[in-house]
């Protein structure tokens, strides 16, 4: 079993469940308790009816008896270990079952920056190979170490009230076990968690690669990456090997301690037997048997000290890894909000300075940004790459926190705004377009209810995106399930079903990051031109590194280095400001060689 902070409100929910496993247990030890004292019995009755102590018809009627008894305790025993596993297995599935809901929920709430410094396979392990450690030391451990102590205590109890001299001739045997436990159960731990390790490296290895398959085919990488799989793979097997070796070492020392006590029972069980015979206090050959059984039921306990140790320290391992995932701060959170029923649009930065969590000293990505961006407004953002358009959008959708009164929305400080409100309320098209694994219907009814999402209103925005005549060619249209990532939409598509999801939203704030930069220029035009169509009274900020993306909106920001360099229309721009008069006239010759 394990207790801590992170695990113990699982113990309280599941109460009834691992109560009824405990006390079905309890019973079920009880029961076998009696069967070698029963079995001992029938030798004796035997013996009697051997040498004639007792008639024909006496010893027939003592089996019939013993039989009956039997059969009932063995049903009896068959109901108690149905009755542990639903309660003490079903209480640990359970129980995990919670833990990785609260595990994923936790995940959904941290900051970006826990992302960019934890590796997507080393996050798998916690919840896989660590949460399936965790359940094993609750259910099974829990089994073992209820099981060790009553069987193990009643058991002795009863081989001492026996014989106490052969009882107390395996108390050597007990501590023995115990003491190698406690030696290799430490190594074990530390072997474990060097074992869970290799498996996080294993595991990141593995998905990069499949991720990427693409990219290593296309360098003819393939060798390469399968090298650097074997040395994961290699390093993996070698912990785990490593482990099991003193796993398997544990349970040699307790099966041969065990053999050779089992052993010296015998002998010294027989030698009891001829020394007694025709005292007052015999140790008799049932008395004899009865031991030897009660001796092998205590075999168990005493193996299930190894098994204990091997679960716990696993668990334990597990259970640390775990706990540092649960105890990592939620940086981004709700407080002293005002309750906000409609955001209109209107967006103003107020000299707003801003860099990552983890960077140190002043190096700000943005510096004294200060603009205006008015409700119903189609502004564009440019820049060239590493200028920190990206970073405007990241802090609009509150993905890091601000100090006070740098970024308005309608006049409230964002940081008073509720986290989801403004969420909802931001349709966001990812320079990357990122897609889930799942029918282009749904990816685009992502952000609406599901009592909302009809094919209509689903058709209608990916006409606006220009995507409906490429779905409709598919084999199963809307219901064509796209791979991971949308691996098997190319570039232009997967950007356009990003456009038709924000779309659906309707949302008062629509933010498009670089999002049109895989089409070509027609296609662009198209759905920019349904875009200022449909978008008149609400606000969109297209972010762009291409001019024709933001030409003909009605202001354009310029921003360079993380700062503002001017603010206009198109035609204002390109009369007062060298730096967009620049980019212009380059794009301008670029096109032209192209059309060459």
């Amino acid at each position: 079993m394990l207790f801590s902070k992170s695990i113990n409100k699982y113990y309280v929910k599941f109460i009834h469940l691992f109560l009824l496993g405990v006390i079905a247990l309890i019973v079920v030890d009880l029961a076998q308790l009696e069967v070698p004292m029963i079995i001992g019995r029938l030798v004796d009755d035997l013996e009697a009816f051997r040498t004639g102590e007792i008639t024909r018809e006496e010893a027939v009627e003592a089996v019939r008896n013993i039989l009956l008894l039997l059969v009932g305790i063995s049903v009896m025993i068959v109901i108690g270990r149905f009755s542990w596993r639903i309660g003490i297995m079903g209480g640990s599935r359970r129980m995990a079952y919670e833990l990785r809901d609260d595990m994923f929920s936790h995940a959904l709430l941290l900051s970006n920056r826990f992302y960019s410094e934890r590796k997507v396979g080393g996050l798998m392990a916690l919840f896989i190979n660590d949460i399936e450690a965790i359940r094993r030391a609750v259910g099974p451990g829990m089994l073992m170490m209820i099981d060790a102590i009553v069987l193990g205590t009643l058991v002795f109890t009863r081989m001492f009230l026996l014989d106490a001299r052969m009882t107390l001739v395996l108390v050597l045997p007990l501590v023995l076990i115990a003491s190698a436990g406690i030696f290799i159960g430490t190594r074990m731990r530390q072997r474990f968690r060097q074992a869970q390790k290799a498996f996080e490296d294993l595991s990141d290895v593995t998905q990069e690669s499949l991720s990427g398959i693409s990219v290593i085919k296309a360098f003819v990488k393939e060798e390469l990456e399968i090298l650097h799989f074997l040395k994961a793979n290699k390093n993996a097997k070698d912990k785990n090997i490593r482990f099991v070796r003193m796993q398997m070492l544990l349970q040699v020392i307790v099966r041969g301690i065990v053999s050779l006590t089992f052993v010296l029972m015998i002998i010294y069980g027989a030698q009891l037997v001829e020394m007694t015979s025709g005292t007052d206090d015999p140790f008799t050959v049932g008395d004899l048997v009865a031991f030897l059984s009660y001796f092998g039921m205590l075999i168990w306990p005493m193996m299930a000290i190894s098994m204990i140790i091997n679960v716990r320290s696993r668990g334990r391992a597990s259970l640390q890894r775990i706990e540092e995932f649960l105890d990592e701060p939620v940086e981004i959170k709700d407080e002293n909000v005002i309750d906000v029923k409609e955001i209109r649009g209107d967006i103003e930065f107020n000299h707003l300075y801003f860099k990552y969590p983890d960077e140190k000293g002043e190096d700000y990505v943005l510096k004294d940004i200060s603009f205006k961006i008015n409700a119903g407004e189609m502004v564009g953002i440019l820049g060239r790459t590493g200028s920190g358009k990206t970073s405007i959008v990241d802090l609009l959708l509150r993905l890091y926190n601000l100090e006070e009164n740098q970024l308005l929305i309608d006049g409230y400080d964002i940081m008073r705004l509720p986290i989801k409100k403004v969420r909802e309320d931001i349709g966001y098209v990812p320079q990357d377009g990122f897609l889930f694994s799942d029918t282009i219907k749904n990816n685009i009814a992502l952000g609406v209810d599901y009592e909302g999402r009809q094919m209509d209103k689903i058709q209608e925005v990916a006409k606006l995106s220009d995507v409906h005549d490429n779905i409709v060619q598919f084999k199963h249209g809307y219901e064509t399930v796209i791979g991971e990532r949308g691996v098997t939409l190319s570039g232009g598509q997967k950007q356009r079903v990003s456009i038709a999801r924000a779309l659906a939203k309707n949302p008062p704030i629509l933010i498009m990051d670089d999002s049109v930069s895989a089409v070509d220029t027609s296609t662009e035009e198209k759905i920019l031109r349904n875009l200022r169509k449909i978008r008149k009274g609400k606000t969109t900020i297209m972010i762009a590194h291409r001019i024709s993306t933001v030409k003909n909106a009605d202001k354009i920001i310029v921003i360079d280095d993380g700062e503002v360099l001017d603010v206009g229309t198109h035609e204002e721009l390109y009369e007062r400001c060298a730096f967009y008069r620049d980019l212009v006239e380059r794009q301008q010759l670029e096109d032209e060689v192209e059309v060459q």
